[in-house]
């Protein structure tokens, strides 16, 4: 692994990333990933979308991933909450699917 990057090369690795983990969880998950506005060049704002829910978001901080992709321990931790937020909208979605039967 490595670490640094411009801000869009760790955007690419970060959407991609969280896009692999949320799908372990189920392959129609997809990710947003938010960069523009006041976030741009600073953070980026990540949810997992499942149909047409959203997860609740995920801020990070730019120089947090540029500095920690590298990091295996870090990069766990990231991949359990992406898979958590995929997890908890397909749970979601199944107990309302239930109900409306």
């Amino acid at each position: 692994m490595f670490s640094g990057g411009s801000y869009d090369d760790v955007s690419r690795w970060l959407r991609n990333f969280l896009t692999v983990h949320a799908k372990r969880e189920d392959p129609r998950m997809e990710v947003a990933l938010d960069t523009g506005g006041d976030l741009e060049g600073q953070a980026y704002r990540a949810r997992v979308r499942f149909t047409e829910r959203l997860s609740e978001p995920i801020m990070l901080e730019y120089r947090e991933v540029a500095d920690n992709r590298g990091t295996l321990a870090w990069c766990a931790a990231l991949a359990a909450r992406a898979r958590e937020l995929a997890r908890s909208l397909r749970t979601a979605g199944s107990a309302r699917d239930a109900r409306a039967r």
